[in-house]
């Protein structure tokens, strides 16, 4: 094994378990790298690839890629997982010292951590065994034309790298199966996300309980944020007071950032709000709506929920019609969830649920939802049977730009072995409710 090549600081170098706090059990992890084999040996075997986030940092917090968290439980930098369907054995290849705890011209302030060479820092994961991310190259090439290679091909796109891929976006994921086709053109590349999302859209007891905690710190604040609404408020201004509550409950960070938008801001989607670096910050005026879209993030698994709150306390009668409609989808949705039926249904029964005359302003590819996990868009197949222990959102949105209308309700439901648990069934959803909530610090 190569050396740490760590220049060593006074006193002794920092260690993996001195800060890092498994959030599952080794034989949790153990498991799903068993069912993941069992699908891929059923689609004709192979070896699947999970990258790491790269840890380099403009000064946020580290956060790691999903599914090599999903399958390791490990905050290592720089580092692929190796996971052999054929013979049920997984690999970590990763670098034998932490590069992040280094700096030669700094030896006091960097007190340098080894990976490889510190079992505590990887036996948590129940891995079988480790090796230096050096040696990945040639465990790859040995692969072509010989067995497939899997890499999640659906996995979250960050935007922060060049626009190569499609949407402009990128991921760890994306990079890597670009160096493995452009080193290795032989390679038999296929995508295992499908495989991904049948593992994580069923979330274990532990997960459940992580996103209770995720659904309880948001609920809790959206609640605190709608006190501060008001007249002449900004919308910056309240995405503060959540973001606030947020932190004091835990979470240490966001699956999303906040959607706060107001009056002719509610009736545009995120992505268009977000495209000027200052729109999303207008001060909220009388007779207007806000529109709450949030979520906390606690121990890597978020939530996200929704609200819409009068500015004035009193919503006009537009906004009242608009609201009852949108809570009615709502309702019919939540009432169909049961083991069995599938996410295509719950489409249908969306569908059926909006009057013909109003269905322009209520437009979805799907259910008026998505499932939630490990992040706010977790994996899902639209035609998989609900299982109990799956997790999304139910959030018909309504944008009437005709009239100048736009409503928001999202709730985050949990399939039960006999139907459905609304999550976020402390938020208050009556029209009423709502109005009594503003300015009510």
């Amino acid at each position: 094994m190569a050396s740490l090549g760590t220049t060593q600081a006074q006193g002794r170098p920092e260690r993996y378990a001195d800060w890092a706090r498994p959030v599952f059990p080794t034989d949790e992890l153990a498991a799903r790298r068993d069912r993941l084999a069992a699908l891929l040996r059923a689609e004709g075997g192979g070896v699947a690839l999970f990258p790491s986030a790269s840890g380099a940092t403009d000064g946020g917090t580290f956060r790691q890629t999903n599914d090599f968290l999903y399958f390791t439980g490990l905050e290592w930098p720089q580092s692929v997982l190796w996971v052999d369907a054929d013979a049920g054995r997984s690999v970590l290849f990763g670098p034998p010292a932490d590069p992040r705890f280094e700096n030669p011209g700094r030896p006091n302030d960097f007190p340098g951590r080894p990976l490889l060479t510190d079992p505590g820092s990887w036996v948590s994961s129940g891995i079988d065994s480790v090796a230096p991310i050096t040696e990945l190259a040639r465990a790859v090439e040995r692969l072509a034309g010989r067995r497939a290679v899997w890499i999640n091909r659906d996995g979250p796109r960050r935007p922060e790298r060049p626009a190569l891929a499609p949407g402009g976006s990128w991921s760890a994921e994306l990079e890597l199966e670009l160096v493995l086709a452009g080193r290795h053109p032989s390679l038999d590349l296929e995508d295992s996300g499908p495989a991904i999302a049948r593992l994580r859209m069923v979330k274990s007891p532990r997960e459940v309980a992580l996103i209770r905690r995720a659904v309880s710190a948001a609920a809790v604040s959206m609640l605190e944020a709608a006190r501060a609404v008001g007249v002449g408020v900004t919308e910056r201004a309240i995405q503060g007071e959540f973001e606030a509550a947020c932190r004091r409950r835990g979470a240490q960070r966001f699956g999303f950032t906040p959607i706060v938008k107001s009056g002719p801001n509610a009736l545009w989607p995120w992505r268009i709000l977000a495209a000027h670096y200052d729109r999303r910050d207008r001060a909220m005026a009388a007779g207007e709506v806000v529109i709450l879209d949030v979520g906390c993030e606690v121990d890597y698994y978020t939530s996200d929920v929704g609200r819409t709150f009068p500015v004035d306390g009193r919503f006009g009668p537009g906004h009242r019609r608009a609201l009852e409609l949108v809570t009615a989808v709502s309702d019919a949705i939540i009432r169909a969830v049961r083991p069995g039926i599938r996410l295509s249904d719950l489409t249908r029964v969306a569908e059926s649920a909006i009057p013909a005359d109003q269905r322009r302003y209520m437009q979805t590819p799907s259910f008026f939802g998505h499932h939630i996990g490990m992040d706010s868009g977790d994996p899902s197949l639209l035609d998989a049977p609900l299982e109990p222990g799956m997790v999304f959102t139910v959030e018909p949105w309504y944008y009437d730009h005709d009239h100048g209308l736009a409503v928001f309700i999202e709730d985050d439901v949990l399939v039960t072995a006999t139907g459905v648990e609304v999550l976020s069934a402390s938020l208050p959803r009556s029209l009423e409710a709502l109005e009594r909530l503003v300015g009510r610090r």
